[in-house]
């Protein structure tokens, strides 16, 4: 999204963009710098660009590790934070400055709210779009550095978000997908505020969000959402319907729980009652049934032993999440988690992510079996060739799974429609199936 608002900025100022580096007067790089592997990807990005133009603005969450980057390209001509777009427009300006037109130098130079970005350049489908509902985290989870880099918990007012939303909807966009650090704790900065939108009084509040973004003609999938008790108001949104019979939230809720070890949880700082977790996906599970749960996890954390490790596989048998991924523990510069002891040598993290990872392919596998036979609505994202490849309710973009629609270009389906799919089959990521033409008349 930071992407999004630099290149909206840029176009709105009268810069044109280049899709080369041959054609490019100046090239503006936004890094992340979360993970070891993340800063070497930047790094590269940028060594990248300073071979194949020289003229080089670094912005971004690795701009706050200036020194890394100079170390590694002396060059650059600019390095800026996270969310530091007048500095990134500065050194553009510096390094290509807009051309002279006295016809309109006298008026100001236009910068945009966020809410204007609504309607500027876009790098998702048009279809869909990430809807940042707040800024950095009150956490300080052991092996996260983004309250250093982006400070503590920002939320943005109820109003501002609604109105990028309705915006966003009105040009085109069927899926919102609700983004922060962490979504559950939305407002708490502002004491849940009220503010009002199309006549109505709102709460900053996780649950007034849902309910005005159930409003609007679109998907609403929320992400890295903590497992607070309020979480259980949101639910009663997902079982609620819409006139078409479609759930007013979608039933999909992103947690990342990271581990299932009371102990391993509390070296990370994260909260550690798993028997309560489990309790509250099943209490939610009961109560909406349609519910889809994926989570994120960490193997081989520093101090993990073999019996932790296990106990993670046993959470994965009892949670049965529809959706995981996981990652081997890297050590993060400036996390708290480099000083624990014990860790866990790379061999075993790698052999323990493979395992971890077969035994929720597994899973997977088994939930998605269970779906054939049934008609799920769906997304179309892409047409390719004779297949049209959508995605169903349990299914967000990039990090889940794809339902291929076997008829979709006999059918005529486009990209941002909405279809009702026939599941014929399954494997362990994805879902295949036929145009279903009698779903709505059936009442299925």
């Amino acid at each position: 999204m930071d992407s999004e608002r630099i290149l909206t900025q840029l176009r709105v100022e009268g810069y044109a963009l280049s899709p080369s580096y041959d054609d490019a007067d100046v090239v503006v790089v936004n890094t992340c710098g979360f993970i070891d592997s993340a800063v070497a990807e930047s790094l590269d990005a940028i060594g990248e660009a300073m071979a194949e133009n020289g003229k080089v603005i670094v912005t971004g969450c690795l701009g706050k590790r200036a020194d890394v980057i100079r170390e590694a390209h002396p060059g650059v001509l600019s390095i800026s934070g996270p969310q530091d777009y007048a500095s990134v427009m500065d050194a553009v300006h510096a390094a290509l400055p807009p051309r002279h037109d006295p016809f309109v130098d006298l008026m100001p130079a236009p910068r945009l709210s966020a809410e204007d970005y609504a309607s500027g350049i876009k790098l998702t489908p048009k279809h869909y779009a990430y809807l940042k509902i707040s800024e950095g985290c009150n956490h300080r989870c052991s092996f996260c550095i983004i309250p250093s880099m982006r400070g503590d918990l920002v939320s943005r007012p109820v109003d501002e978000v609604l109105r990028e939303a309705e915006r966003l909807v009105h040009g085109g966009v069927r899926e919102l997908l609700v983004v922060s650090q962490d979504t559950s704790a939305y407002g708490v900065d502002l004491r849940y505020a009220e503010r009002s939108w199309r006549g109505r009084q709102y709460a900053t509040r996780m649950k007034a969000l849902c309910e005005g973004l159930s409003e609007l003609d679109a998907w609403v999938r929320l992400h890295y959402v903590y497992p607070y008790p309020h979480v259980d108001d949101i639910i009663e949104l997902m079982v609620q319907r819409r006139a078409d019979g479609q759930p007013r939230l979608l039933p999909y809720l992103d947690i990342p729980f990271q581990h299932a070890s009371p102990r391993i949880l509390k070296l990370m700082k994260r909260p550690g009652a798993v028997e309560r977790t489990l309790e509250r996906v099943q209490s939610w599970r009961a109560a909406c049934p349609e519910l889809t749960v994926r989570s994120t996890f960490i193997v081989g954390f520093p101090g993990e032993t073999d019996a932790e490790f296990e106990a993670l596989l046993d959470f994965l048998d009892e949670a049965q999440l529809d959706r995981v991924g996981a990652f081997a523990y890297s050590p993060v510069e400036g996390a708290a988690a480099n000083a624990l002891p014990d860790p866990v040598p790379e061999e075993v993290k790698e052999e323990r992510l493979a395992r971890f990872m077969e035994r929720q392919a597994e899973i997977s596998a088994q939930r998605l079996d269970a779906k054939i036979g049934s008609v799920q609505r769906c997304i179309v994202d892409t047409i390719d060739g004779e297949l049209a490849i959508a995605r169903s309710m349990a299914d967000a973009p990039e990090i889940d799974g794809l339902v291929q629609v076997q008829d979709g270009r006999e059918a005529g389906l486009v990209p941002g429609e909405f279809v009702d799919v026939r599941i014929m089959g399954s494997d362990e990521h994805d879902l295949y199936g036929e145009v279903e033409y009698n779903a709505l008349q059936s009442g299925e």
